[in-house]
């Protein structure tokens, strides 16, 4: 799939973009940005319009709509941005979620009787599971790269990973769940912030890899598709135009 590249020579839209890179798909665990979601962005004197897209027409719609609605959560929070419309292409719900979207009816407005108990249960559940696959991650990377033994990672801190994106991945996804974020608090935890027994280690241990595992296919797997069903598209790339008149 080709590399989003795109030229940002404004302020207002570095921001724009900026917003959306903290939109991430709920099942993947990654921006819609870096999953090449986000087909166009029109900024404009009446406000900015962005375009979505997903790798099929029939992708779940609480998927579809929870990064839609994210979306446009993100960019009312951009400073000097009038009017925020975010549009989903090419997908059999597009109709209904982006009526819903401008219309601002929320989740059970847009989907009525549709719609499923709670969408921020369904959000924590994957949250949950990004969670999961983060500490997965940064132990695994102790695992190999360091003297640890499987046997005591329940001994394992935040403080003893290394500083860099695996460790501030993991401690996002933390704070996301509500979970502490103290440098001397166990890195080996359950959903609740408890660490795991030493007994429950492995077991648990191989349970996270496997989620992780299928986080990582389901993204290659989405780009994939992605590429596939618009593959005649000129390009994959993102496309922003400003036709703001500057004061």
């Amino acid at each position: 799939m080709t590399a989003i590249a795109v030229s940002v020579e404004t302020t207002l839209e570095s921001a724009v973009l900026a917003a959306l890179g903290t939109v991430v798909d709920p099942e993947l665990d990654e921006p819609i940005t870096d999953l090449g979601f986000v087909r166009s962005v029109a900024i404009d004197d009446l406000g900015v319009t962005v375009h979505l897209r997903l790798p099929t027409s029939f992708c779940s719609p609480n998927f579809a709509y929870l990064m839609a609605s994210d979306a446009v959560d993100a960019l009312r929070s951009v400073d000097d941005i009038r009017t925020v419309r975010v549009l989903l292409d090419d997908h059999h719900d597009s109709d209904k979620i982006n009526a819903g979207l401008a219309a601002d009816a929320g989740y059970r407005g847009t989907f009525g009787v549709e719609a499923e108990d709670s969408l921020e249960e369904l959000r924590l559940t994957f949250q949950r599971k990004a969670h999961m696959a983060a500490m997965e991650r940064c132990i695994e990377t102790q695992l190999r790269t360091t003297s640890l033994a499987v046997s005591d990672i329940y001994r394992l801190r935040l403080r003893n990973l290394p500083a860099g994106r695996a460790r501030e991945a993991l401690l996002r996804r933390r704070a996301a769940i509500g979970l502490g974020i103290g440098l001397d608090l166990p890195v080996f935890v359950d959903e609740h912030g408890v660490a795991v027994p030493p007994e429950e280690v492995p077991m648990k241990l191989r349970f996270a890899k496997s989620v992780r595992i299928s986080i990582d296919g389901n993204g290659h797997f989405c780009r994939g598709l992605l590429a596939t069903r618009y593959e005649d598209d000129e390009s994959l790339d993102l496309h922003i135009t400003n036709t703001r008149r500057t004061a």
